[in-house]
């Protein structure tokens, strides 16, 4: 059998799912196969049943929803009209990245499991289930399975076994060139244009909103500065509803973006073009041609604590002995601690890395990194100009929109974002029937919106129970809250066919809220531990419970 063309395609929302496939594809290149890697979405579907090996990378989002950049696939691959074993050429595997505090923990890549089986496509591997929540996070299953992926592979293509991979510390060739432009070409200034079409904006066309509102919602001395943000979007054709999503398009500091060309020793106003080595698109809303300073600021994520990945890429480029041994050491399973004590837990940035690696700035390294890190991180946001690129993404939390049903929302920190605005709906609707429970460490320094709560219980439309975790000796947390209330909850679910939500951190808070509230159906409801579990299930599978959490 020759050996295979592989091809690695991803579904991705904010970024883990890509930076994986990416890392899977570096490891076919040093095993000198030819390998493509790729948005689903840019995939044409159709050519699946030419392909001779493919690898799924697959995140959930939401309520068990595929990420953005694959729905187009999976309506189409889900479509009844495609017949049974349209796919029986080929071969795959599924890796999901996921996380157990959601209800639907890797929801895409079981049922994407299933539906290639139904197709007749032969899955080489069990599907791989990779849970941010392990200790050693979703390595503890992503590094065995690529192990078992590559041992399947030999299996499969022995003449393999006769080529000499790349060494570990061997560069690999850069996914682009830069074409450098001379001061005599003409110039193009890279600013932010307001669009003049009708178009609803989207990632690839945000649109420009006007800052008109900025409020910091902690106590001046508390260490977290968490904002309220207003946007004026005003013919912009963006719709939206309570529990919808707002992206924003960030970009680095100013003297961040100068410090990093500082180390790299490149102008930030010299311009280029960028032109792919191999079948990597570059990015479609990338100028051309672009300064140095808008690739840094704009799209190189060095504000964000670098993934393990950067530290892989890192360690082709040392030179110095004991520094190749400490890179070595980060991009190993056995060294994930280390790399967690060293980057994680003081939240080193990709710039104070750069910064303390002086022999790792060359231009190679610059080149390798643009091809990782595309997009900035969602999550870190800076506001450097008076508009604003968003656009609106629909969230996956739905709100009943008969009257009397009750709504009971579990929204500790700035996961009382999305009932914010679901309240502000409800109230203007006549909907009285609103319980929210709100945890923060302080009441007095991290109370977020604590005078609208009280306006709406004051009028009635909200009964509003409180958790300040810091403010006495033993900690209150929100799940404690809910188990104090269990017999207002069970009244409100059992009877009244209240639905219940939780947003905010997805570490130890929605499966804390859970078992509190399961353990409240027992104690005024009656039911057994496996009643309770059902019946917790029931409403998940009727959308009467429902989160929104994130890491």
């Amino acid at each position: 059998m020759s050996n295979p063309a592989l091809l690695v395609l991803y579904g991705s929302q904010t970024g883990t799912a890509q930076d994986t496939a990416q890392r899977l594809a570096r490891q076919a290149q040093r095993r000198r196969l030819r390998v493509r890697v790729m948005p689903l979405d840019d995939y044409n579907v159709a050519d699946l049943i030419a392909e001779s090996l493919v690898v799924f990378v697959c995140s959930t989002a939401g309520q068990g929803d595929p990420p953005d950049n694959m729905k187009n696939f999976w309506r189409f691959l889900f479509k009844k009209s495609l017949p049974v074993g349209s796919l029986n050429q080929l071969d795959c595997v599924i890796l999901g990245l996921g996380d157990s505090s959601y209800p639907k923990f890797n929801f895409v890549a079981k049922k994407l499991h299933k539906r290639l089986l139904q197709l007749g496509a032969c899955v080489l591997l069990p599907v791989g289930l990779a849970d941010d929540q392990h200790d050693l996070g979703a390595d503890a299953v992503i590094d065995p399975w690529f192990a078992s992926f590559w041992g399947k592979v030999s299996t499969l293509y022995p003449t393999l076994s006769g080529m000499i991979p790349l060494r570990e510390d061997e560069p690999l060739p850069s996914t682009y060139t830069f074409h450098f432009l001379d001061d005599m070409q003409e110039k193009e200034e890279v600013q932010l244009r307001i669009p003049m079409d009708q178009t609803v904006p989207s990632q690839s066309h945000p649109f420009p909103a006007r800052m008109v509102f900025n409020r910091r919602v902690t106590e001046p001395s508390h260490f977290q500065d968490v904002r309220h943000i207003e946007l004026d979007v005003t013919g912009s054709n963006i719709e939206f509803a309570a529990g919808d999503v707002v992206m924003m398009r960030p970009c680095n500091a100013p003297e961040d973006v100068q410090q990093f060309c500082q180390l790299l020793k490149l102008d930030p106003e010299t311009r280029f073009t960028l032109s792919p080595t191999d079948n990597t698109a570059v990015p479609a809303r990338l100028p051309q041609p672009c300064t140095v300073r808008h690739l840094v600021e704009s799209y190189l994520d060095i504000a964000a604590v670098p993934r393990r990945s950067f530290f892989e890429l890192l360690s082709t480029f040392a030179t110095n002995e004991l520094e190749r041994e400490k890179l070595a050491e980060f991009r190993s399973a056995a060294g994930q601690d280390e790399l967690h004590n060293y980057c994680n837990r003081p939240r080193r940035t990709t710039l104070e890395v750069t910064v303390e690696e002086a022999e790792l700035r060359n231009f190679e390294f610059f080149l390798l990194f643009f091809a990782i890190l595309q997009l900035l991180h969602p999550n870190r946001i800076q506001t450097c100009d008076v508009y604003v690129p968003l656009w609106v993404k629909k969230g996956s939390l739905k709100f009943p929109s008969e009257k009397e049903t009750p709504v009971i929302m579990v929204g500790p920190g700035t996961g009382v974002a999305p009932f914010r605005s679901a309240l502000q709906e409800r109230t203007a609707e006549g909907k009285t029937a609103n319980i929210l429970f709100f945890g923060c460490r302080s009441k007095s320094k991290d109370f977020y919106f604590r005078t609208e709560w009280e306006e709406m219980m004051e009028t009635g439309f909200l009964t509003l129970f409180t958790a300040f975790s810091r403010d006495q000796e033993a900690k209150v947390y929100v799940q404690h809250r809910v188990r104090d209330n269990g017999e207002l909850l069970w009244d409100l679910i059992a009877n009244k066919n209240a639905c219940f939500y939780i947003a905010g951190n997805a570490k130890q808070m929605p499966a804390s809220v859970c078992d509190a509230l399961k353990e409240a159906f027992q104690q005024a409801g009656g039911v057994s531990a496996e009643e309770a579990e059902q019946m917790l299930a029931t409403m998940e599978k009727t959308g009467r419970f429902q989160s929104d959490t994130w890491s």
